[in-house]
């Protein structure tokens, strides 16, 4: 993990939680955050490893994942900036579940999540801000499950691309993803083989739903891909 000494040029992008402490808190807070950089494809942290970091993402892109039975993988969730995350474990007394893996080169300031925790207990508006990301991340966990449940193959592939162009947002032309994901990674997104993600894409590619030019996905039909992912 490669330390950056960047921490006064980023705390703008902080405000919405450094608003909501008291001078002494804030002050504090800042002296102790740092600011780390990763490579594409380099873990953050991994399944079994204490928390040590509140993590705010400030550039990049970050993908949460649970390790399934045999080789498979589970992408569970999609960290965008300016994004926290890593706090759940410290808050339940637990070690991480799940790895956080960069997409691409990301940039993130970190927080000793022991000062972190200390100041939520002191602080109200603090720790009501982390109950409602809480909530809204449960949310989206449970429709999450309920599509890699009882979706079929098409109806999961077509949400997995709709999630990434409202979480990632498109390109300047309005229609390619802001991401580019190999197919592995959308299939694990899609709770699917990547055989399954690769044939399923190529359907799509053939109905004039997306095009594809290597890991760049063209979304040409939302309205389409929309109804599928109803439909299930």
């Amino acid at each position: 993990m490669k330390k950056s000494p960047n921490i006064k040029d980023l705390l703008p992008l902080l405000e919405d939680i450094l608003s909501l402490l008291t001078e002494a808190q804030r002050l504090s807070l800042t002296k102790v955050a740092t600011v780390h950089s990763f490579r594409k494809n380099e873990l953050l942290y991994s399944s079994g490893q204490h928390p040590e970091y509140l993590y705010c993402l400030v550039s990049g892109k970050v993908k949460i994942c649970r390790e399934g039975v045999g080789l498979r993988t589970q992408i569970v969730r999609v960290i965008r900036a300016v994004e926290y995350f890593g706090y759940r474990p410290a808050f339940a007394g637990e070690d991480f579940l799940m790895s956080a893996t960069a997409f691409e080169p990301v940039v993130t300031v970190c927080f000793p999540i022991d000062v972190v925790v200390a100041m939520t207990k002191e602080n109200a508006s603090l720790a009501w801000f982390f109950i409602r990301k809480l909530a809204v991340d449960l949310g989206h966990a449970d429709e999450r499950t309920v599509t890699l449940t009882q979706k079929h193959i098409r109806g999961r592939l077509a949400d997995a691309l709709l999630f990434l162009k409202r979480h990632y947002g498109v390109e300047e032309d309005g229609y390619t993803l802001s991401i580019y994901l190999s197919r592995e990674d959308l299939a694990n997104l899609s709770n699917m083989t990547t055989a399954n993600a690769i044939r399923t894409l190529s359907a799509f590619a053939s109905e004039r739903l997306v095009a594809v030019d290597g890991r760049k996905i063209k979304l040409l039909d939302e309205a389409r891909l929309l109804k599928i992912s109803r439909m299930g």
